[in-house]
């Protein structure tokens, strides 16, 4: 099933909508503006609805290239997709080998830290410069209990699909505003997972997440990991949100001493969608950091 661009109308979201085959299933992506390639990667709960005012600001600048990992936004959403980290991996170099893209600048949130690094590392003559959002690409033992819970077989999957669970949370729990994501900034989030159906990637980036040595996806986050010195000549902005419950500035330090010469940018009344709470001066910071 693919939701049609078509079907939702927001001044938030004006972009026409691309797709790309993947042997039958398709991802959707923004392809906006001209100049250097920028790739933006989006976690979960989000899409890229969630880099909206950056490829606003951006046009005339860049060229903004944002896809809808399978499963999410305005991509098809097949209940029995391998759903894991290898996978969407594997689709993002796909989409940048269809665009012809030789080099680019990355921006990474969420899951999109783990997705794109696992691009750079495995292809890093792509890669020029790198913005981190609250993220991670490298194995840890801390998770948010009200994750863990998520994850719990049977009743995880009733919370996170049949009651929306995971996505209605986010929208007081990843962000500092008093009152939540409102209006037609939490119409877009919400937009593209209003069934069961839709919230099949939702659940299956929980399950994805690779906490012990035998999950199918924790020997790939480890290649990520131990491979990410194939990048530490590349010049990295580290922009954080201390009130972050996921990510929290634990792996803001991590990212730090694999990166000691990145630049960091921290945004002390931010939660984990940064780019809900300090709009302006995010996207103020991507943009000097690209031009330098």
């Amino acid at each position: 099933m693919t939701i049609k661009n078509t079907e939702y109308k927001s001044e938030e979201y004006p972009f026409k909508s691309n797709f790309i085959d993947l042997d039958g299933t398709k991802m959707h992506y923004l392809d906006e503006g001209n100049g250097f390639p920028v790739l933006m990667l989006h976690g979960n709960p989000t899409w890229s609805f969630y880099y909206r005012n950056i490829v606003k600001a951006f046009l005339g600048k860049y060229r903004c290239i944002v896809p809808d990992h399978i499963g999410c936004g305005f991509s098809d959403k097949p209940q029995d997709y391998n759903y894991i980290l290898d996978t969407h991996i594997n689709n993002v170099s796909r989409l940048v080998d269809k665009l012809k893209i030789e080099k680019l600048n990355l921006v990474v949130h969420d899951w999109g830290g783990s997705i794109g690094m696992g691009l750079a590392v495995r292809r890093p003559d792509l890669i020029n410069r790198i913005v981190v959002l609250n993220s991670a690409a490298f194995t840890d033992s801390f998770i948010p209990l009200r994750i863990a819970a998520c994850r719990i077989p049977f009743v995880g999957e009733i919370a996170v699909r049949r009651f929306n669970f995971f996505v209605q949370a986010a929208r007081f729990m990843a962000t500092s505003k008093t009152f939540g994501l409102t209006g037609e900034v939490l119409k877009g989030f919400l937009f593209p997972y209003r069934s069961y159906e839709d919230r099949v990637a939702i659940y299956g980036f929980v399950k994805d997440i690779p906490m012990k040595s035998d999950h199918v996806s924790y020997p790939v986050l480890e290649e990520i990991e131990n491979n990410l010195n194939l990048l530490s000549d590349r010049k990295i902005a580290l922009i954080w949100g201390c009130r972050d419950f996921c990510f929290t500035t634990h792996f803001l330090e991590r990212w730090q001493k694999i990166f000691p010469e990145a630049e960091s940018f921290l945004f002390e009344t931010a939660g984990h969608y940064v780019l809900e709470d300090a709009k302006d001066e995010v996207i103020k910071h991507i943009s000097e950091f690209l031009k330098k």
